[in-house]
C-alpha cells in the first residue's frame, strides 16, 4: 500500500492494513478447518480455541520471521502455529492442510475487495444523492448549454445534473457487478485439483466467508475478475473527475456561474489574497488520473505462466489498495464539494443572454424552414446573422432587417423563436427518465 495518509480515509484505510490482510487469511484457514471438523476430518474441540488463537496480533511476529524464511505466508501460518500449539494443540498439525499459499492469498484479497465495494457502493449512493437534491433544486435554473466551450441552446442546471445523477447511477450498478464478480475464491490446493480433498469441502468453507468457488481455478483466481473489478474503479474516478472538471469550468471568472465550498479562513493564494481557486476539484482530477494510469498493469496481470507466477503479486499490493482508497478519499472530497456547491443562478442567465440570443439559432432556421426555405438557405441566412451580430447588435434585431428572413416570418413568430421556455417543455419527462422524481 502506496497512497499516502492525506489521500486515505480510515474504515477503507484499515481494510487494507496488514493487520486486516492476516486477519482475513488466517479467517480463511479457519473457515477450511471447521469444515473439515464437521466432517469429521480432524478434532473439533479446539476450534473454538484456534479462534482465539487466531485473533491476537501477528503482524509483528510474521514480519520477525519473514525475516528468515523470505515467505510471507509461511511466515504467517509459522506464527500462528506457536498460537495455536500452546491453545490448541490438537488442531496444530491441520493448519494448512492440503492448501497452498493462494488459496489465503486470493480467497483473503476477495474478502478485501468485497469490503472495498460495500463502501464505495455506500459512498456512491451518498454522491448520487446528493446530485438528486441539487439537481430538482436547480431544475427551473437556466443557462447557456455549451459545446466545444461554446454557448450551443439554452438547457437548465438542474438538467445538467440530471445526466450527472445516471451517471452515478450506472457507476453504482456497474460497481455491483463487479463486487459480484470479484466475490470468489480458491481453495483446490497447488493447482486447483482438489489433490488432497473432495471440492465440497471448498464450497461450505467459501460459503461461511461470503465467497462462491472458482469454476475452474489453477494456483489463482485467474486476474480477468480483477482487471474488470479495476475498470469499474477506474470509471467511478473518471466520473468524478468529469463531474469535478465541469466545477471547474463553472467556476472560472469569466463564467461564475458555480463554484466549490470556499471555508471561513481559508486562503486561495500565497501572493494574490483575492483568489478563490476549485482546488477541491483540481484535486480529485489529479487523483482520478492516477487511479487510471495503474489499468494497465492490472490488465497486464492477466497474463502469467502456466497454473501462476508471481509477476502479478508486486503489482496488486500497491495499484489494488491504492485505486480504492483513493477513490474512496475522492468520493468522499465530491460528497464535500456537493454539499457546500454555491449555484449563481442570476450569473447563468446574464451568461446565457451574453451571445446576444444566438443560442436560438437552431430554433429561428427551423421555423424559416418551415415558412418554405430552403435548408441551406436559411442556414446561410441565420449564420449571416448571427456573425454579424457578434460585432454587439442583438442577433433578433439582425434577423429582422435581412428581407428573406422577414418576408417568411412576421415580426411576432420571429420574437417567438426566442422564448427560453420552449427548450424546456420535455425537460421534466427527461429528468424522470434519469431518474429525477
Amino acid at each position: 500500500m502506496a497512497v499516502i495518509d492525506r489521500y486515505s480515509r480510515p474504515e477503507m484505510r484499515e481494510v487494507w492494513s496488514d493487520e486486516n490482510r492476516f486477519a482475513a487469511m488466517l479467517e480463511v484457514e479457519a473457515a477450511f478447518l471447521e469444515v473439515l471438523a464437521k466432517e469429521k476430518r480432524i478434532p473439533s474441540c479446539e476450534i473454538r480455541l484456534f479462534r482465539k488463537a487466531i485473533k491476537r496480533r501477528l503482524v509483528a511476529k510474521t514480519r520477525e520471521i519473514e525475516g528468515s524464511t523470505g515467505h510471507e505466508v509461511i511466515s504467517l501460518l509459522t506464527a500462528a502455529l506457536d498460537e495455536i500449539s500452546f491453545e490448541a494443540p490438537g488442531l496444530a498439525r491441520y493448519l494448512h492442510y492440503g492448501l497452498t499459499s493462494s488459496d489465503l492469498l486470493d480467497t483473503a484479497l476477495a474478502m478485501q475487495l468485497v469490503k472495498s465495494a460495500d463502501l464505495l457502493l455506500r459512498d456512491w449512493e451518498a454522491v448520487a444523492g446528493r446530485i438528486k437534491g441539487l439537481s430538482k433544486k436547480h431544475q427551473n435554473a437556466w443557462m447557456a448549454g455549451r459545446t466545444h466551450g461554446v454557448h450551443a441552446e439554452p438547457i437548465t442546471f438542474g438538467f445538467k445534473l440530471a445526466g450527472w445523477f445516471a451517471e452515478a447511477r450506472r457507476n453504482i450498478e456497474r460497481l455491483g457487478r463487479a463486487r459480484h464478480e470479484i466475490a470468489y475464491g480458491k481453495l483446490s490446493g497447488a493447482v486447483g485439483t482438489f489433490a488432497h480433498y473432495d471440492p465440497s469441502v471448498e464450497a461450505k468453507a467459501l460459503s461461511r466467508l461470503g465467497l462462491r468457488p472458482e469454476p475452474a481455478a489453477t494456483q489463482v483466481v485467474p486476474r480477468d475478475r480483477h482487471a474488470d473489478f479495476f475498470h469499474a474503479v477506474v470509471l467511478s474516478a473518471a466520473a468524478i473527475e468529469r463531474f469535478a472538471t465541469e466545477i471547474r469550468h463553472l467556476q472560472r471568472t469569466e463564467v461564475g456561474e458555480a463554484a466549490e465550498p470556499f471555508g471561513s479562513g481559508q486562503k486561495g493564494s500565497s501572493a494574490m489574497p483575492h483568489k478563490r481557486n476549485p482546488v477541491l476539484c483540481e484535486n480529485l482530477c489529479g487523483l482520478s488520473r492516477l487511479i487510471r494510469s495503474y489499468e494497465g498493469a492490472v490488465v497486464e496481470n492477466i497474463v502469467l505462466w502456466h497454473e501462476r507466477d508471481i509477476s502479478h503479486s508486486s503489482v496488486e499490493r500497491v495499484v489494488l489498495p491504492d485505486a480504492v482508497i483513493l477513490l474512496d478519499f475522492m468520493l468522499g472530497r465530491f460528497k464535500g464539494v456537493l454539499d457546500g456547491l454555491d449555484v449563481f443562478p442570476d450569473r447563468m442567465e446574464s451568461n446565457l443572454r451574453a451571445s446576444q440570443g444566438q443560442v436560438f439559432s437552431q430554433k429561428v432556421m427551423l421555423k424559416l424552414i418551415d415558412a418554405g426555405m430552403g435548408r441551406w438557405q436559411a442556414y446561410d441566412a441565420v449564420q449571416r446573422a448571427a456573425l454579424s451580430s457578434r460585432a454587439g447588435k442583438p442577433f433578433l434585431e439582425e434577423l429582422s432587417s435581412d428581407g428573406e428572413v422577414v418576408k417568411r416570418l412576421s415580426k411576432k413568430e420571429l420574437s417567438a423563436c426566442f422564448a427560453t421556455a420552449s427548450y424546456g417543455k420535455h425537460l421534466p419527462a427527461i429528468m424522470r427518465r434519469a431518474g429525477i422524481t
